[in-house]
């Protein structure tokens, strides 16, 4: 039974608890902490180099809380501006490379086109069910498999559809 006045995230009954913990602080530091930290950083450094090389500046008497305001109000737009068009032009071409370089997706959707025009042989579609279970067994997956067409549960593979918080 479930304490519920502890919160989902700290409940360690889960046998995945320490995993996702994991996970949770590496995302939250790569993602998030580290960013703060590294544009903090590199506001810093910005400040420093402009008062030292530019004399004008330097003459402005800003201190780096007013600094950060104007540079992040003229950065902040400049890099979403950079981000769009890397989303609208760049992405796609990336999306391209890592989609011609998917040895695996390649196989798997040539393998359903052949299913579909009724050119897989039995033989191969036992090879390829069994390819993939293999693949399945080495992490939890919500679905396991059917042998039959009566619905019966594959004897090699278990529906495990793991909880999610």
């Amino acid at each position: 039974m479930k304490n519920p006045s502890v919160p989902k995230f700290l409940n360690m009954r889960s046998h995945n608890w320490m995993r996702r913990r994991w996970l949770d602080f590496r995302n939250g530091h790569s993602i998030y902490l580290i960013f703060l930290m590294t544009f903090a950083n590199f506001v810093t450094i910005q400040y420093q180099l402009l008062l030292q090389r530019v004399p004008a500046i330097h003459a402005l008497n800003i201190n780096i809380w007013m600094f950060a305001l104007i540079f992040i109000a003229i950065y902040l737009p400049v890099g979403m501006i950079i981000g769009y068009w890397h989303r609208k032009n760049q992405f796609s071409v990336e999306a391209e490379a890592l989609f011609n370089q998917n040895q695996i997706g390649a196989t798997m959707t040539l393998f359903l086109i052949d299913l579909i025009d009724g050119k897989v042989t039995e033989e191969e579609k036992q090879h390829m069910r069994k390819y993939l279970l293999k693949i399945m067994r080495q992490a939890n997956r919500p679905y396991g498999g059917v042998k039959n067409i009566e619905g019966q549960l594959d004897n090699d593979s278990k529906i495990n559809i793991p909880k999610t918080e």
